[in-house]
């Protein structure tokens, strides 16, 4: 598997990406005449028949899986000073995964201009949805219609902009409000549940439209009408949203989680609602991930 190349929004250092699942990846989404029969054949099972990712969910939800926790945040380096409760107090390797944060190690950029970054992971942005060829497969368009299940909301956001943020196991995986309003419903969308990890997305990019999604509606008077919508991936079989809808909501606040594994989050805006930051665009053009952290700016409203 070829290494996967990010920045570092905060350093300003380009980052090779640690993997977490590389031998199982490589396997299902390599090149090789092994991973080929794979993907052909066991992959599709994996990724649709949803008691896979259910039953490994549940193995990590066992009290055994705690012995992981430890070599993991070694491994890969994770600062527990972040951490709202302490390792000690996991009962499971899944209650680590979805742990809390300190407010003060995630600030979120209070300016009502401002749209803040709704987890943290490596994100890319797209100016115009219908111009968004080759982010992951050369020439491939991302497929509004597929991806919403609507005609009238795939006709609002045809021209609009798109952020793609990618979470790796690694990271924290709580997702927050971008901006502030009334947020509507969370509506599931039933799918699959393939990897959202970048190698994966380079072989399969309809992942994005096919998984298991959770779309839901933001009213905000700056921005719009923003859909933010939550992509469950291999063992990631379930959303979990903790918000109230149709009530007031703040930029920032939490608004559900992921179980165990990768995932992703997408934002939608209309045409003529936002300017993406300069290095979300500058990385973005070159194909290139940013990882951000949430409550960090992600761009500024147009009056």
């Amino acid at each position: 598997m070829n290494d996967i190349h990010y920045m570092d929004r905060i350093s300003k250092q380009m980052r090779i990406e640690k993997v977490y699942g590389a031998r199982a990846l490589s396997l299902f989404y390599g090149r090789s005449a092994c991973a080929r029969l794979f993907s052909f054949i066991i992959l599709p099972l994996v990724a649709r028949w949803s008691v896979f990712s259910r039953f490994y969910g549940y193995l990590q939800k066992r009290a055994h899986s705690r012995k992981k926790i430890a070599p993991f945040i070694a491994a890969y380096k994770i600062d527990v000073e972040e951490f709202a409760d302490s390792v000690d107090s996991f009962s499971s390797f899944n209650d680590f995964f979805i742990r809390k944060l300190k407010k003060e190690s995630r600030p979120v950029d209070s300016r009502s201009s401002i749209a803040a970054a709704p987890v943290d992971g490596r994100y890319l942005v797209i100016d115009n949805v219908s111009h968004a060829d080759g982010f992951y497969v050369k020439g491939q368009r991302f497929n509004l219609r597929s991806f919403l299940r609507d005609d009238r909301f795939a006709e609002k956001y045809q021209n609009g902009s798109m952020v793609i943020a990618r979470l790796c196991p690694t990271d924290y995986h709580r997702f927050h409000f971008p901006i502030s309003g009334i947020a509507r419903p969370a509506q599931l969308i039933r799918g699959p549940l393939f990897s959202v990890n970048s190698f994966a997305l380079s072989r399969r990019f309809s992942t994005l439209w096919e998984n298991k999604r959770e779309l839901t509606v933001i009213d905000s008077d700056s921005f719009g009408p923003v859909c933010m919508v939550e992509v469950g991936a291999t063992c990631v079989g379930t959303i979990h949203q903790t918000f109230c809808p149709n009530q007031p909501v703040h930029k920032g606040e939490e608004k559900g989680y992921f179980s165990f594994g990768g995932s992703c989050v997408i934002l939608l805006f209309e045409k003529g609602r936002i300017i993406f930051d300069r290095d979300l665009l500058e990385n973005s053009k070159q194909n290139l991930e940013t990882r951000c952290l949430f409550g960090t700016s992600i761009g500024i409203c147009l009056d």
